[in-house]
Order: structure tokens, then sequence, then C-alpha cells
């Protein structure tokens, strides 16, 4: 590779990223949330994987989280503010890798459009500090028929606790 295609292929990967960052959630980001934490005190507050999902929208690697396999009653709460999110009841095995939900808890979450990487999605954040917890999809089992495909390590599982 010569210094001239390295140079023009690294500006367009630059110039690409510019453009899907600029796509990402300008709503959220002007809203104002009831829990709110500098940078410096979310990197304090949470692992780095944490903070790459709920403060920069990352996604987790699939069957990396030991929530997709738990099975016990309970209850799933955001690992940024702790606000209860899911039911054990609601959770489901979507095969897909992720802890997947068919609903959410009264008033847990919001949702706005996520026009990221090329495709159309809906993407759900914590209503009380504005994580990014996943992604939902109108592939799910009844009663909603929906799937709320949730990052493990944007919620944290408490075995008994109720909702």
């Amino acid at each position: 590779m010569t210094r001239r295609n390295f140079l023009l292929t690294g500006t367009a990967s630059l110039g690409a990223l510019a453009w899907l960052a600029a796509l990402r959630s300008p709503a959220r980001a002007a809203r104002q949330f009831s829990v709110t934490h500098t940078e410096a005190e979310w990197r304090r507050l949470l692992s780095p994987a944490a903070y790459n999902v709920l403060r920069e929208q990352g996604t987790e690697a699939p069957e990396s989280s030991p929530l997709d396999h738990e099975y016990s009653a309970g209850r799933y709460d955001c690992a940024g503010c702790a606000l209860p999110l899911f039911a054990s009841a609601t959770k489901f095995d979507s095969g897909t890798g992720w802890p997947s939900f068919y609903q959410p808890l009264a008033g847990a979450i919001s949702t706005e459009s996520d026009s990221s990487l090329m495709m159309e999605r809906t993407e759900v954040h914590c209503d009380r500090c504005g994580g990014h917890l996943g992604h939902v999809f109108a592939d799910g089992p009844k009663p909603t028929g929906l799937r709320y495909c949730m990052n493990g390590v944007a919620l944290s599982f408490h075995k008994g606790a109720t909702a």
C-alpha cells in the first residue's frame, strides 16, 4: 500500500465514523435526565465495558454475558443508575446471545429511532440516566410480540427482587 492510498483510506474511514456519529441520538443528547454525571464520573462509576455500552452506545459480543443464561426469579436493573427495568418473568431465550425480554417495567425505558450502521432500528435506553441498553425488535413472543434485546453489561440482576 502506498502512502497516498494509506492516507486516503484513513481519511475516508474517519469521515465515515464522523458521519455515523452524527446520526446518533441528538434528541437524547438534549434531554435532561434525573441521574447525570460528568464523563469522568461515569468512567469512575462504570467498568470500561459498561461505559462503552451505556455511555457510548456500544454493543457487547453475543454470548458474552452470563445474564443471557440467567433464569432465576428476580429483577434486572440499569447498571448505570439502578432503575428497575425488567422483571425476570418477562425474560425469554431469543437465541440471539443477548438477554431478551418481551416487556419492560412501566416507566423504565425510553426509545428512539437509531439509523446508525445504515439500518433502521429502535434504540432502548434507561429513562432515568439515558444509558444505552440495546434495541427492541418486533419479532418477540406473545403477549407483546416485542424482543427487547439488551446488553448484559448494561444490566445488573437482583435475585429474588420483585418489580
